[in-house]
């Protein structure tokens, strides 16, 4: 397998159909660094909002790959670096506007707008790593306010003030043309004036701030734009400065020996983030970058278009857990090479991906799954018992809604019935209540308040005769077995005189009426189950003449 430069996973490698996407960039880590004690995969985003679906992605494709180098025998790490030494950008929509006082500062020093935690990074990592221990994600934390602050860079950003102009010729030979000419950028102007870092100021907390002269060793004046004030910093000492990003991101991989870090669409395009850190990496810091590939946006349907973890309005993992299994949800983004863009959902294609998802089980535990799928399942399910017999999302839904979502009477009806489910598998009546109540209440299936007269008007004589034998059987049997309602309601409309075939047809019609009469549908839930468990008094006054 030849090299891909900068570190690049060759896209045309996951072409192959037979092996699954983390054992290819698994295959890639071991050629590029062999033999390594311990191997590091990385994840990270900056706590300025909700960690959300589509950064999850970055954390599953780094456990994926791990997966796969711990398949091979080796010693691995997923490494999670919360990135709250950033500056605070913006007010994010739903917060104070009086935020605005805390812009520039680093992320872990604004407040919790919520009052409920120590700054306002903290609000967003304490959500994201409940979320992880739920999905049973092991990751190590990495808190850049402390690294900075510890004095654990020191010598890095000495090494990048050192060679501050290798690192602006390598940012602007990556600039564009048309953004050169757009901001009418110099090139001596901009190395002349150019340094790695940004400075938090001593005198307000923020980053307005500019250097006004270097040693070319540790020492720097620089001016708080705010105050007008002037500093000398030592380096070596004083722990308030921070490496600009694209010099930042390549001297962690040094640091934490970085053997694998996917990245999304906004790093991975050609010339952007990556590409200028594998430069700074070699160039300036004098090691190799690590395996690299890119990954798609995730999409999300049933509640409306793509989201911003800014803005305040994304989803995150805890709140998919809500309606996904854990298992099921890391299934989704490991079944997928990371160059393929899928979707989320919180409408009816919930039924779908749950109906997939227990195919692929059955078929790993039968024996008949491809290789490349059984690892999909494997990455996602990490150890964790599956159900042999799980109830279908969608038949979780309709019988828990109309028996209270009580399991007991859930389990029992279903034996009943034929449909023996796994008990272990009934947890999935938690997600289903949340996906119809939280998100989907237009599904929920109520008795009509009165009577539907303008449908009942246009029934046949025939059909009223087979409601009114509905209704009575109704009001004489009040206690009895399910299997016997079964039976009765798919005898009523039956003619002896015709064929199975035949009298489906006017079981299907009949069933009809019925649901048009009680919830105003033309299909609902398992008849003989709803009218067993359905409030009797009601369905016998909105079945009657």
């Amino acid at each position: 397998m030849p090299p891909i430069p900068s570190g690049r996973v060759d896209d045309q490698l996951f072409d192959r159909p037979e092996t699954h996407w983390s054992d290819v960039i698994a295959e890639r880590v071991l050629e590029s660094f062999p033999n390594e004690e311990l191997y590091t995969c990385a994840a990270g985003i900056s706590p300025s909002g909700i960690v959300h679906f589509g950064n999850f992605r970055d954390v599953m494709t780094s456990v994926g790959v791990a997966n796969a180098l711990k398949a091979r025998g080796k010693n691995v790490r997923v490494l999670f670096s919360w990135d709250n030494y950033d500056r605070f950008r913006k007010v994010p929509a739903g917060v104070d506007l009086a935020w605005v006082a805390h812009v520039g500062k680093p992320l872990s020093a604004v407040p919790d707008p919520t009052g409920h935690f120590s700054s306002y990074a903290q609000l967003f990592q304490t959500e994201f790593e409940a979320s992880m221990k739920d999905l049973g994600i092991d990751l190590v934390y990495r808190y850049q306010t402390d690294e900075y602050t510890n004095g654990r860079y020191v010598d890095q950003i000495v090494h990048a003030m050192k060679h501050r102009r290798r690192i602006g010729e390598i940012l602007f030979e990556n600039m564009s043309e048309i953004g050169i000419e757009k901001k009418q950028i110099d090139r001596e102007e901009y190395l002349h004036e150019y340094y790695p870092i940004a400075i938090y100021s001593r005198f307000t907390g923020k980053d307005s701030t500019k250097v006004v002269s270097y040693d070319g060793e540790h020492t720097i004046v620089y001016r708080c734009l705010e105050t007008e004030q002037e500093e000398t910093l030592d380096l070596t000492k004083d722990f308030c400065v921070k490496l600009a990003w694209k010099a930042d991101w390549p001297m962690r991989w040094g640091v934490e020996k970085v053997h694998f870090e996917p990245g999304g669409k906004d790093h991975a395009s050609p010339g952007s983030s990556f590409d200028v850190g594998a430069l700074v990496a070699r160039e300036v810091f004098g090691f190799e970058p690590p395996v690299f590939t890119g990954y798609e946006f995730v999409g999300i349907q049933g509640l409306g278009g793509k989201m911003s973890g800014s803005k305040g309005n994304a989803i995150s993992p805890g709140q998919l857990l809500e309606i996904y299994e854990p298992a099921l949800l890391k299934w989704l983004y490991t079944r997928k090479q990371p160059r393929q863009a899928f979707t989320l959902a919180f409408d009816t294609e919930l039924y779908r991906q749950y109906d997939e998802y227990d195919r692929a089980c059955a078929a790993k535990a039968a024996g008949t799954l491809a290789a490349h799928e059984v690892r999909a399942l494997e990455v996602a399910q990490d150890g964790a018992s599956v159900s042999a017999a799980p109830i279908p999302f969608k038949q979780a839904v309709a019988l828990g809604q109309i028996l209270l979502w009580d399991k007991e009477k859930v389990l029992s009806i279903s034996q009943t019935l034929g449909m023996a489910y796994d008990a272990d598998s009934l947890v999935r009546l938690e997600k289903a209540r949340a996906w119809l109540e939280t998100y989907n209440p237009q599904e929920v299936i109520a008795l009509l308040p009165e009577v539907n007269t303008a449908y009942r008007a246009g029934l046949s004589e025939i059909d009223l005769e087979h409601i009114e034998a509905l209704r009575a059987y109704l009001a004489e049997n009040l206690d009895l077995p399910i299997a016997e309602l079964e039976v009765r309601v798919y005898d009523i409309p039956k003619k002896p005189d015709l064929t199975q075939k035949e009298n489906s047809v006017l079981q299907r019609a009949f069933f009809k009426n019925v649901y048009q009469l009680l919830i105003g549908s033309d299909t609902g839930p398992r008849l003989s189950t709803f009218l067993w468990a359905a409030d009797r008094k009601k369905v016998l006054e909105l079945l009657a003449k």
